[in-house]
């Protein structure tokens, strides 16, 4: 590119490997960035030579320079509790005990006890807890503790007897509550909460009696979150699941300047969702619908989880014959729902889990299509965890977008053994997290992290991706389903980025591009798979501002 048709820039990251993520120019060494935008590629000679003498330059020293990391789909809101006692890693019963114990005493004048991250694997046999696993150590107390997939709460008796939960009670405004089969009395094990309990009405519900649920600890959570993003390179994320009751909480980020990557906020559609709802989810799209803040597509469910056995599978859970779990709508209902949104113009995110859970949504995307015609409409299926190898095609036939995480299918989380890995049974595992089938039908793969579920740092789900194995290393899962560190880190960029129509301006290092870079410490193209363990993000820049340095 002729310098004199470059504008003197304002930034120079000179010295190391661009990866560019664009087809027309793979490589290049320095990029010039001016105004927020990218505005030259080139050697390391070439972009210097148009440096003037109020240009900050970078020295990249032999570093990668990528695309800011799209993640499509990053609970930032929900977030990790600090004020919480933390259950992730606890892989026992008698592990949880203790450390709800040191919360409990390391919060006498606590009014409830409130734990997060628990893994349903640390309850012996495969079981789900129940309140007297809890009672042991909590007492009086009422105790509210969260699965590590926020799909479900398990709560003691003290907390039963607090909320009213008889066994006459069939559910609470955020969870559904699951009875013992001999007796018919509440466990104390409630399933739904993503759909009952993150709903506008379940939250409200919630901030009357939890801490947790509060506005001053929702916000605390958000911003530490939104921090952490900046640190992992993350320059755009998407918030997948949230109320009208919520968007105030991102307008204060932005005012305050907690925001330091671009975000998309999707509203949630629960089932009952009603036309004067859509019509204020609409008003809110227009409302806020810049580059910095985003709010319009709309989240809803099919189905649940695999590991509670709540997910829709086509055949029964190999540890419990005759329970294939259910979904939340029929599937002629879910098809009018899906067409009436799409006739509107909403893009949807589906978080659909099992086999026929993602079955069920396809069809329903397909009636759509029948019905309404096609449209560049890029609806998501998020999850996508158990796919029938039936339904690989459908995808890219549909235009639908596959959303998916890949640490959740590493061994030390899905693999043999494990409670997912169980519950599906061997002979679905081929198609489990299908990367490589999904990318070779033509599907567009859209990679995210689902923070808190699991890490938000996208070099782990890269690593994952690749190898399919946990972080320690370890045997392969499914290898046949990795993919190359090429498709995996577009998958992360451009993928996403097109995933939520924002492929014109942001994921891939292109001129006239938002200059919006995650600088990793090590070439990992250079490299085995290996250094994407040991690799962290150095800097991240978003429109040319650093925003985080290591």
């Amino acid at each position: 590119m002729p310098t004199s048709h470059v504008p003197a820039p304002d930034l120079i990251l000179t010295g190391g490997t661009v990866h560019t993520v664009d087809r027309t120019r793979p490589r290049a060494e320095a990029v010039a960035v001016t105004g927020g935008r990218i505005t030259m590629l080139g050697s390391a000679a070439e972009v210097s030579a148009v440096a003037a003498s109020s240009t900050e330059v970078v020295d990249l020293c032999g570093r990668l320079l990528l695309p800011g990391f799209v993640d499509a789909h990053n609970h930032v809101r929900l977030g990790s509790d600090e004020d919480s006692a933390q259950l992730a890693g606890a892989d026992s019963l008698a592990e949880v005990h203790r450390r709800i114990a040191a919360w409990a005493a390391a919060h006498p004048g606590a009014d409830w006890i409130e734990a997060e991250a628990f893994d349903y694997g640390a309850i012996p046999g495969g079981r789900m807890p129940t309140a007297a696993d809890l009672d042991v150590v909590t007492g009086d107390r009422p105790a509210f503790v969260l699965t590590y997939d926020v799909h479900s709460v398990w709560l003691n008796t003290a907390a039963l007897r607090r909320l009213g939960v008889t066994r006459d009670t069939e559910r609470l405004p955020f969870g559904v509550v699951e009875k013992d089969p001999a007796t018919g009395e509440p466990t104390g094990f409630l399933t739904g909460f993503a759909v009952l309990g993150l709903a506008r009405d379940g939250q409200r519900a919630l901030a009357e009696f939890l801490p947790w649920a509060g506005d001053s600890r929702r916000y605390h959570r958000l911003c530490r979150s939104l921090d952490m993003a900046a640190e992992n390179g993350l320059t755009t994320v998407v918030e997948p699941q949230n109320s009208l009751d919520d968007l105030p909480l991102f307008e204060r980020a932005r005012g305050e300047g907690r925001l330091r990557s671009r975000l998309i906020a999707a509203l949630f559609h629960g089932r009952g969702t009603t036309a004067a709802e859509l019509d204020e989810f609409a008003a809110a799209a227009k409302k806020f619908d810049d580059d910095q803040f985003r709010v319009g597509p709309l989240k809803l469910y099919i189905d649940d989880v695999v590991e509670p056995h709540t997910a829709a599978l086509l055949e029964p859970y190999a540890n419990e014959p005759g329970n294939s779990g259910r979904t939340f709508y029929d599937p002629e209902e879910f098809a009018a729902v899906l067409t009436e949104l799409d006739r509107r113009g909403f893009q949807t995110f589906t978080h659909a889990t099992g086999d026929r859970g993602i079955r069920v949504a396809l069809d329903a995307h397909e009636a759509a299509r029948r019905a309404n015609g096609p449209r560049d409409a890029r609806h998501q299926l998020v999850h996508v965890e158990c796919l029938h190898p039936g339904d690989v095609d459908r995808f890219a036939r549909l235009g639908v977008v596959a959303c998916m995480q890949p640490r959740h299918g590493a061994p030390d989380v899905a693999g043999p053994g494990k409670d997912w890995a169980e519950g599906v049974g061997q002979d679905r595992w081929a198609h489990a997290w299908a990367f490589r089938s999904l990318r070779d039908a033509g599907t567009t793969l859209a990679f995210s992290s689902d923070w808190n579920v699991a890490e938000m740092d996208p070099l782990a789900h890269l690593y994952t991706a690749v190898t399919r194995r946990d972080r320690d290393g370890g045997r392969a899962w499914v290898p046949e389903q990795a993919i190359t560190l090429q498709e995996a880190v577009e998958a992360y960029t451009l993928g996403s980025a097109y995933a939520n129509f924002c492929e014109n301006d942001r994921g891939s290092v292109t001129v006239g591009k938002y200059a919006d870079f995650a600088v990793v410490s090590q070439d990992v193209f250079a490299a085995p798979a290996e250094a994407l363990r040991d690799a962290a993000i150095d800097l991240t820049v978003l429109g040319g501002e650093i925003v985080y340095a290591r």
